[in-house]
């Protein structure tokens, strides 16, 4: 019974092939606009969480000044010194990493070319705290930080610019008044949140930048990075609660500082794209119903169209509940095959625009499977109607019917 009604569906969609399609129009514009934006938004998501994970596993950021918000002042506090970087790596447990930074905006020089960058000063942890590998050459020496000697490491973005993609290291860039040799090559990373170029950068001892650029001892940030398994909030309290004390903050007084927690700003920034992704959704879905509608009034018609028809199956014997459905099912499979297009479509459309937005494209299964069922279900909700008034049709004036 169920695969003769079917057959009769799928007889009468070829029979008026156009307005057929015309009709799954909505449904497959419905049904791919949900999913790509869904797909898209996912995408996004995930792109971000890479980079935030690029910036560095498990880390902390300890930087002087209040965090920015009303009645707040960044501006009066006081870096921080080497002994406070001593106290922190004595006593405080469960580091891997702890990279001080200080920094400094330069031009660098290469032969004829020059090129507008930030130097970051810091030791080798900085290396490990930042999740950073070496595509060529060495990190620094214990001599070399000792020292404060002039030698640096290069991100892709300045062998690019300086070195126009040849191997930078062995030769000597000249920054300010000294000439420092390179010494290692970082494997691109890319951009980081906010847009920034994580490769444009030149990394030295700290004692280097400290004497030859800032001309003070100060460090202007500390990078921590916890041990797998550490509990990182525990380490964060124990910071802040050292920092607290080193810098002689009472009990009710603001902080002076603030630790930045990379996990707080993934979970800000995915929670943001999520309810964008979700709003797109919504929006995409009312093509959904608009499809839905277009099926009813299509259906309506048809039922008009073939009301003689209805009318001769019903006086042959045919039941109210297998003319019922008869249009119930044509409109279940109107919907469907809208669906199944519908995906394709998206899949097409998801896959391209994510290359062309530079963004992964991650598949996601249960929107598919949703948008899909939901699709159907807006066959059975808007054929239902028709599907009703086909049923209740007198056989005699069915007949009569011009």
């Amino acid at each position: 019974m169920l695969w003769s009604t079917i057959h009769l569906a799928l007889k009468e969609m070829r029979r008026n092939l156009l307005r057929s399609f015309l009709t799954m129009l909505g449904i497959v514009i419905g049904v791919a606009a949900v999913v790509t934006m869904v797909t898209l938004g996912n995408g996004a998501t995930k792109a971000v969480s890479d980079q935030i994970a690029s910036l560095g596993s498990n880390l902390l950021m300890l930087m002087p000044g209040q965090r920015p918000g009303p009645n707040r002042d960044r501006t009066s506090a006081a870096p921080f010194k080497a002994a406070d970087v001593l106290a922190v790596k004595s006593q405080v447990g469960g580091i891997k990493a702890l990279a001080p930074t200080t920094g400094a905006s330069v031009t660098a020089v290469w032969m004829a070319k020059n090129w507008s960058t930030s130097v970051t000063g810091s030791n080798n942890d900085y290396f490990v705290a930042g999740n950073w590998t070496l595509a060529g050459g060495r990190t620094f020496s214990d001599g070399e930080l000792a020292a404060g000697s002039p030698v640096c490491v290069v991100g892709e973005t300045i062998r690019t610019k300086l070195f126009e993609g040849q191997n930078p290291v062995g030769n000597a860039i000249r920054i300010k008044n000294f000439s420092c040799e390179v010494i290692g090559l970082l494997k691109s990373k890319g951009q980081a949140s906010m847009g920034r170029d994580q490769d444009d950068a030149i990394i030295m001892p700290l004692k280097t930048v400290q004497r030859r650029l800032a001309g003070s001892p100060n460090i202007s940030s500390m990078m921590l990075s916890a041990k797998d398994g550490a509990d990182t909030d525990a380490v964060k309290a124990r910071l802040e609660s050292l920092m607290r004390e080193r810098r002689h903050i009472d009990e009710g007084e603001d902080d002076d500082f603030n630790v930045l927690d990379t996990r707080e700003i993934a979970t800000a920034m995915s929670g943001s794209t999520q309810i964008l992704t979700a709003l797109l959704g919504a929006v995409a879905a009312v093509s959904l119903l608009v499809g839905g509608i277009g099926i009813m009034n299509i259906m309506l018609v048809s039922v008009t169209e073939r009301t003689r028809e209805i009318g001769t199956r019903l006086a042959i014997g045919a039941l109210e509940r297998e003319v019922l459905l008869q249009f119930l099912v044509e409109a279940v499979t109107l919907s469907s095959f809208g669906g199944l297009v519908g995906l394709a479509l998206a899949t097409t459309a998801s896959v391209a625009l994510t290359r062309l937005m530079g963004l992964p494209y991650v598949f996601n299964l249960q929107i598919n499977v949703v948008a899909f069922v939901f699709s159907a279900a807006m066959g059975v909700l808007f054929g239902y109607l028709p599907a009703r008034r086909a049923a209740g049709l007198d056989p005699i004036e069915a007949l009569r019917h011009e």
